[in-house]
């Protein structure tokens, strides 16, 4: 297909596909002549992953850089990959660890413990261990410091069924492209869905410990 046809398809102008032609973000077409390159489906798909990336989940040109280039990386395992695509989706939170206070210290330790204590496969420098730390000092900046020890074992036990459905559900996906299309969709609008179901729960549990007021 010519590029106006490969524009149609995807709702991307032609002007953007040649930019992100030569940000390196899309594989440049097959020369059919000087002036004309053709396309295909493979394309389509990536184009449909960079706007996932950039509308969905918000991602920088440079970041979606290193996300495809993870994708087209034949030999990252897609546990890496994956990996990679979610990391930048997580809220980077600048400049607040660059002169830490003794809360998000402590916080840290915390969130360390966490994940040894579960087993699991992360790092405590990862971007979602870091969002989860500053999280935490945040609550014992605004005096809920009784919080990790209170609830955040219930919250990850609800956080691994969570993932485990969510993985699942990404898995019945087959190109590498629409896995990580996936991963990035599903951990920005899998956020807001779960939100919205938590504050449904909220309702409803508050009704049942403090009764309704008529």
């Amino acid at each position: 297909m010519r590029i106006g046809e490969l524009s149609r398809r995807t709702g991307v102008s032609v002007a953007t596909i040649k930019y992100y032609v030569r940000e390196g973000l899309l594989p440049a077409g097959q020369l059919t002549s000087p002036n004309q390159a053709s396309y295909d489906e493979s394309h389509v798909r990536r184009l449909r992953l960079i706007r996932a990336m950039i509308d969905v989940g918000g991602l920088s040109v440079a970041a979606v850089r290193e996300v495809v280039a993870a994708v087209d990386d034949p030999d990252r395992p897609l546990h890496e990959m994956l990996g990679a695509a979610a990391d930048y989706v997580v809220p980077r939170y600048e400049g607040v660890g660059d002169e830490p206070g003794d809360a998000l210290v402590a916080a840290r330790v915390t969130v360390a413990e966490l994940i040894d204590r579960r087993g699991w496969h992360s790092h405590p420098g990862s971007p979602a261990a870091e969002a989860l730390a500053v999280a935490v000092a945040a609550l014992e900046n605004v005096g809920h410091g009784d919080f990790p020890e209170a609830v955040l074992e219930a919250y990850a036990d609800a956080a691994e069924r969570v993932a485990r459905v969510d993985v699942d559900y990404v898995a019945k996906n087959v190109a590498r492209e629409e896995l990580v299309a996936s991963v990035v969709v599903g951990t920005v609008i899998g956020d807001a869905v779960f939100a919205a179901l938590r504050r449904l729960a909220h309702i409803e549990a508050s009704k049942q410990v403090f009764g309704l007021d008529r």
